[in-house]
């Protein structure tokens, strides 16, 4: 089995986890400061030739709690389109709804300052968008 990479997508940031080789366990990477198209591309481009053997990437799509695709949702998916065309691995959508508060709430239980906070909290929601997805497929 390859890996998954999971991707927390924004307008200023994209946070980046990967799964071990198992499929279990998601392990964040970085957070990537977002440029323009081709060289945030790059820079995944980077990590996925440094981890090999990825499958599949897994975006994060944020939802409406209604369940329909907004405006921030339909960027998720045109950034999956550049990427199915530029590197074409198998591309998932999951609901990322309440990921990113769930991450600042562990963030905040731990203590973290709010500069720090920032700094992962990207790479964080990344994490518990690929941790959900493997365990779906887990299960």
């Amino acid at each position: 089995m390859g890996r998954i990479l999971g991707l927390d997508v924004g307008n200023k940031t994209i946070g980046v986890a990967i799964s071990d080789l198992l499929g279990y366990t998601a392990q964040g990477v970085t957070t990537i400061k977002r440029e323009n198209l081709e060289k945030d591309l790059a820079k995944l481009q980077s990590i996925i030739d440094m981890y090999e053997n990825v499958e599949t990437i897994v975006l994060g799509i944020p939802k409406n709690m209604n369940g329909t695709i907004g405006p921030q949702g339909k960027k998720v998916q045109d950034f999956g389109n550049f990427l199915k065309k530029r590197i074409n691995p198998k591309i998932v959508y999951w609901d990322e709804r309440l990921t990113t508060v769930s991450a600042e709430r562990t963030l905040l239980e731990a203590d973290i300052s709010r500069e720090k906070r920032r700094k992962v909290i990207d790479k964080l929601a990344a994490v518990y968008i690929l941790q959900n997805y493997l365990e779906y497929l887990n299960h």
